[in-house]
């Protein structure tokens, strides 16, 4: 290659980017050094006085919450969702086998007080749901879930999955609860659910 034709090789290429007549924008300069102004501006206006243990300005109360048993209205879907799902699944069929399902269940759609009952104190021992025999262990929910909570997942296990028996009240369940005051065991499957039916 001759030397002509290596310089106009080069002449072909672009040349090296570089900055010269395109700095930074001064709109660009003018928004970065406002925020820069205004964040000095917030820090030394800032009150500094607050109780650090507050935080975020939220009170105290507003910290600690509501007290125990102050829902007006517990969520079934989302207690469903954190109490039950991992045994009675989320389509409510449960685990052939190993837990039964609450989709059809005659202990859901029957007598909402042997149900209320159920969640409460639990369930052991022999317990034959749709005809099928489950030997295992549910565990109680008295110490967890307050009268307004059972009733909103009795109530939605009631109304989902097929099923379409009516809401159960928290009175209902402060009522068997009250009643079964005394009781430290659970409910021996079959044997002792069917005694309890109204």
């Amino acid at each position: 290659m001759t030397k002509q034709q290596k310089h106009l090789s080069r002449e072909r290429e672009n040349p090296d980017p570089h900055e010269k007549n395109n700095p930074i924008p001064i709109a660009v300069l003018a928004v970065v050094v406002s925020l820069f102004a205004w964040a000095v501006y917030y820090i030394v206006t800032t009150q500094h006085d607050d109780d650090p243990t507050l935080g975020d300005r939220r009170t105290l109360a507003t910290l600690q919450g509501k007290p125990k048993g102050a829902t007006a209205s517990a969520n079934g879907a989302e207690l469903y969702a954190a109490n039950c799902v991992a045994c009675h699944q989320a389509t409510g069929t449960g685990i052939p086998g190993a837990f039964p399902p609450l989709a059809g269940s005659e202990w859901v759609l029957g007598d909402e007080k042997v149900l209320a009952n159920i969640l409460l104190h639990g369930v052991t021992g022999k317990l034959t749901v749709k005809q099928s025999e489950y030997n295992g262990a549910m565990p109680t929910f008295k110490g967890k879930l307050d009268d307004n909570e059972i009733a909103a997942t009795l109530s939605y296990v009631r109304s989902n999955f097929g099923n379409s028996a009516g809401p159960v009240t928290a009175d209902i369940v402060k009522s068997e609860r009250d009643q079964s005051k005394e009781r430290t065991t659970p409910w021996n499957g079959d044997d002792d659910l069917s005694k309890l039916k109204h």
